[in-house]
């Protein structure tokens, strides 16, 4: 079972991830995004927080990928917060390490300060490498 629950904060809007994203659910991320697409340009960042799901296929992988195509098109961010292992290994494994930028929770992800993230960036939301988690 999946689920988004879209908040709004005053730094950004909050996705929280639940569950298995795949090929049946990842429906349920694109209208999630396009509500939020919907709303035009939002202030700060859009953060996928990663922190509750427990799967994600090539299809969960194609979701995040349009929403952060289309966001990028409305000049905005997205940021993935709390990757689990499983997942942070598949983006390794296929590049997406390069593309997404990743921070150790939702609430670093909306503040966006490079220090905190757990990935070294050649600018603030540029292309990332995860290089694992801080242990501080």
């Amino acid at each position: 079972m999946f689920s988004v629950q879209v908040t709004q904060e005053t730094r950004g809007v909050v996705f929280a991830l639940r569950g298995e994203l795949d090929f049946d659910s990842m429906v349920q991320l694109h209208e999630a995004g396009d509500q939020e697409l919907a709303r035009g340009q939002g202030a700060g960042p859009v953060v996928a927080d990663c922190s509750a799901l427990s799967f994600c296929d090539s299809s969960g992988i194609g979701a995040l990928l349009r929403l952060l195509q289309q966001l990028t098109a409305q000049e905005r961010v997205l940021r993935l917060a709390a990757v689990p292992d499983t997942v942070a290994r598949l983006f390794s494994l296929t590049g997406l390490d390069q593309v997404f930028t990743v921070y150790a929770d939702a609430n670093q992800a909306l503040g966006g300060k490079t220090d905190e993230r757990d990935v070294v960036t050649a600018g603030t939301d540029g292309p990332a490498q995860l290089i694992g988690r801080r242990n501080t």
